[in-house]
């Protein structure tokens, strides 16, 4: 009976604060039959009836009357800030959206908390990959893999507009910046699969992001080892114009400089990104979001050695390199939307886009190695140097690769709530224009002779008979691809809500269609067409616990990007299909009381089979695909995370993942794809000092099983299968809150103008863990054995950061 009244309850709370940001006290706060006063710091929480239009009323003796209508779950804790103004009475609607998200199998996040996690990767993604069903292995990237799928397969909207990422890069550490910049972020949404057919055509996820329309000045400075950031907002006096603008800078050679390899690296990573917004009239607003992004990364590895074996026969890789790798990526993004209230309940939105990437990799790194038995003599002049080398050799890496893409969109999207339907549609045409040349080889010397390519004709039996065949490197890649591909893709779906009984039902039907022309120099035009029913059903059964349960099942077909199209050679192949994944979607979340606090269970199972797949291989964040649609596969798991105020005013999670996802080459037999993760365990983790409540802990963590990655790129799959190890890392940060407006902390007159100030100190990798992201092989000369070499992250990092809000 308690639990029962308990969730026909909501609350509301906040600050009431006037026209000069200044809190009131004595706030009259009314809602049906309850009420309650702010205090001197201009704090107010009251109670609300639940799953109900209610209205919240603010009152003064010297200020007019505003009032709030809004619409709550059970359990919900709203946070709202009033101001009140002696002008002109106020009325606000806020209708949440939770329940709907979690009636889509949508997880939203707040992203006040998002800036303080720490990371090595601090921003969003780095808050994704303690998701169940997210994984990655690389502290530095922003990649991330969903549920068997790879980084291609991930959809990403900035306010409802498709955002990309450079085509080259090879490794985490040469990313630099996610396009998403935390600190102009209000809404975050993401999906790990059973997405409606509003969203684009991708396999794996959605990752949407709303970036917020301020109301008043106000700025944010981040600081730290690793770079800084700054943004900015404003508003015009009529109130019609507003913009949010964000400067950030980054330098990885806190991280990198910790890595085995001894370098000289000289990173620059910038960007400027501002979203405009303008209020034409009541039914018209306009919007532009713009971005200019220049990563520089300047490369001179000096260095290296790896310590690997058994404590009784240790071994060592010691390398010593020449040559330098410079690579560049300029991008230029813009986006320009506009949203028209038809009436009440039809809206049409125009948006159109251009993102521009220029970008550039040179490299050319000689190294000389030497393989061999360590020196265990603690007293030894050379102890833990190589004392017998069991192998020596020599390597070069060569590149010229150059990429120009442009990538255009328009699109019209419609949304019509009709009674309790819901209708939506839209049109988008898109044209992907890229000129790309790769020009890259490798030449690998041992004992004094080229290695020949471990597949090569004519067949090599030597001494038996001469070999005839040319002296060709190692690895050899040689392509020179202008491609254009033009798209038109279109949805339509229709959701409603109804009771079943005294049940509540959802339901959603929808349709994706997309066709496609591959065309280009010296290549013959292919149209292509694929069609994508999707279906969703939730179920709020009337039971006294609070539960809601999910059913999803759709086609979720992908056609070829461009970096799908090329194949191992650098070659274009214009038929190449698009990727299908009948995805299948069990969901169930468990609202309940802990402690006296809220908190939530949410449970998926999913099993996912495809068919027309592209085989591809993993080398770091380096994706290359065959382009050849020669595979079927399968996914298959359960994803659990319960989340809750673990510390009360606290939001924390623990999460944890089972994967298991096969591919069928050719009709060989499944074996491992290269995402197939089986075991995650994550946990993000806030709190604060009891008597000390300035003082916050943020703790991040992350255990993967190892990915089957770690054989040479050369190597038959089926032939050779290895798993690098384990995946296990930790970052904290500790915080120092000096100023905090929203809990009234008390200033001094210097920093009257301050909203927030706090001092941070950060930990990466608390334990220092070893973990490998790629295999380095290496050959045995007198036993023809070859190594692999683990090729290590990050070590043990400290940081410090500051953080203002003006």
């Amino acid at each position: 009976m308690g639990i029962n009244a308990y969730s026909q309850t909501a609350y509301v709370k906040g600050i009431v604060l006037d026209e000069k940001n200044h809190p009131v006290e004595g706030v009259n706060v009314i809602c049906a039959n309850n009420s309650n006063q702010t205090d001197k710091k201009g704090f107010y929480q009251i109670a609300v009836p639940s799953n109900q239009s209610v209205i919240v009323e603010f009152t003064h003796v010297s200020l007019k009357k505003a009032s709030l209508k809004i619409s709550l779950l059970p359990n919900e804790v709203y946070v709202f800030n009033m101001y009140m103004n002696d002008q002109a009475e106020q009325m606000g609607e806020v209708v949440i959206n939770n329940n709907k998200k979690s009636v889509q199998g949508i997880l939203t996040f707040e992203a006040k908390d998002i800036r303080f996690i720490p990371g090595a990767n601090a921003g969003i993604e780095n808050v994704l990959k303690t998701l169940p069903g997210v994984n990655s292995n690389n502290e530095l990237s922003t990649q991330y893999s969903v549920r068997g799928g790879n980084y291609d397969e991930n959809l990403v909207y900035v306010n409802e507009v498709e955002v990309y990422r450079p085509f080259l890069i090879r490794s985490g550490q040469q990313e630099g910046l996610s396009f998403v910049n935390t600190d102009l972020v209000q809404n975050i949404e993401f999906s790990a699969g059973g997405f409606q057919a509003k969203y684009g055509d991708k396999m794996s996820s959605v990752l949407d992001i709303t970036y917020r329309n301020p109301t008043q000045f106000g700025a944010i400075l981040e600081m730290s080892f690793l770079g800084g950031s700054l943004a900015v907002d404003a508003v015009s006096k009529d109130k019609k114009w507003s913009a949010i603008t964000g400067i950030r800078y980054r330098n990885n050679s806190l991280l990198v400089n910790s890595q085995e390899t001894q370098t000289n690296y000289t990173p620059t990573f910038a960007d400027i990104q501002t979203n405009i917004n303008y209020q034409a009239s009541p039914k018209w607003q306009w919007s532009f979001l713009g971005n200019i992004s220049q990563n520089k990364y300047l490369y001179q590895p000096l260095t290296r050695q790896t310590n690997f074996g058994t404590a009784d026969a240790p071994m060592a890789l010691a390398v010593y390199y020449e040559g330098k790798e410079k690579d560049k990526y300029d991008t230029y993004f813009g986006a320009l939307k506009s949203t028209y209230q038809v009436n009440d309940s039809f809206t049409l939105k125009f948006i159109g886009s251009v993102f521009h990437t220029i970008e550039q990799e040179y490299f050319d790194i000689y190294a000389q190695y030497r393989l061999g038995e360590v020196d265990t003599n603690i007293g030894s002049d050379t102890y833990g140097d190589i004392a017998f080398s069991r192998g020596i050799g020599s390597q070069l890496n060569h590149a010229r690769n150059d990429l120009d893409a442009l990538i255009a969109n328009l699109e019209v999207k419609g949304f019509k709530n009709w009674k309790q339907n819901q209708i939506e549609w839209g049109v988008k045409y898109t044209r992907e224009s890229i000129r790309d040349r790769v020009s890259e080889w490798e030449v690998i010397d041992s004992a004094g002779f080229s290695i020949r390519p471990p597949i090569v004709l004519p067949k090599n039996d030597e001494p038996y008979q001469s070999y005839a065949g040319l002296l060709i490197p190692y690895q050899y890649v040689y392509a020179t691809n202008f491609t254009n591909i033009d798209r038109f893709s279109a949805y339509g779906q229709w959701g409603r809500k109804d009771n079943l009984g005294t049940n509540e039902i959802w339901y959603n039907l929808g349709i994706r269609m997309q066709n496609w022309e591959v065309s280009g120099d010296n290549l013959a035009s292919n149209f292509q067409t694929i069609f994508s029913p999707r279906a969703q059903f939730a179920i709020k059964p009337d039971w006294k616990k609070d539960m809601l349960f999910r059913f999803t099942a759709g086609i979720y077909s992908q056609p070829p990007f461009y970096r799908e199209l090329r194949d191992y050679d650098g070659v274009v192949q214009p038929d190449t299909k698009a990727q299908k994944s009948l995805n299948i979607v069990l969901g169930n979340d468990y609202s309940f009381k802990m402690w006296k606090r809220p908190f939530k269970l949410v449970t998926e199972a999913y099993y996912k089979k495809m068919t027309d797949v592209n085989p591809y291989t993993v080398d770091n964040v380096r994706i290359r695909y065959a382009a050849d649609n020669n595979a079927v596969a399968y996914a298959q798991g359960i994803d659990v995370r319960l989340n809750g105020e673990f510390v009360p005013g606290t939001d924390s999670w623990i999460s944890f993942g089972y994967l298991k996802t096969e591919e069928n080459i050719d009709n060989k037999g499944y074996i491992a794809r290269p995402t197939d993760q089986r075991l995650k365990f994550g946990l993000l983790f806030q709190d604060y000092m009891p008597k000390i409540p300035s003082l916050k802990l943020y703790l991040n963590m992350v255990y993967n099983t190892g990915l089957p990655g770690g054989s040479p790129a050369y190597a038959d799959p089926y032939l050779y299968q290895n798993r690098l190890n384990d995946y296990r890392r930790v970052d904290v940060g500790f915080s120092k809150v000096f100023i905090d407006q929203k809990v009234g902390m008390s200033k001094k007159k210097f920093f009257k103008n301050f909203k927030e100030l706090s001092l941070g100190f950060e930990i990466f990798n608390l334990f220092d863990n070893q973990n490998a992201i790629t295999n380095t092989w290496v050959r045995d000369v007198y036993t023809k054995t070859e190594y692999a070499i683990p090729n290590y992250m990050t070590t043990r990092v400290f940081n410090l950061k500051l953080n203002m809000r003006l």
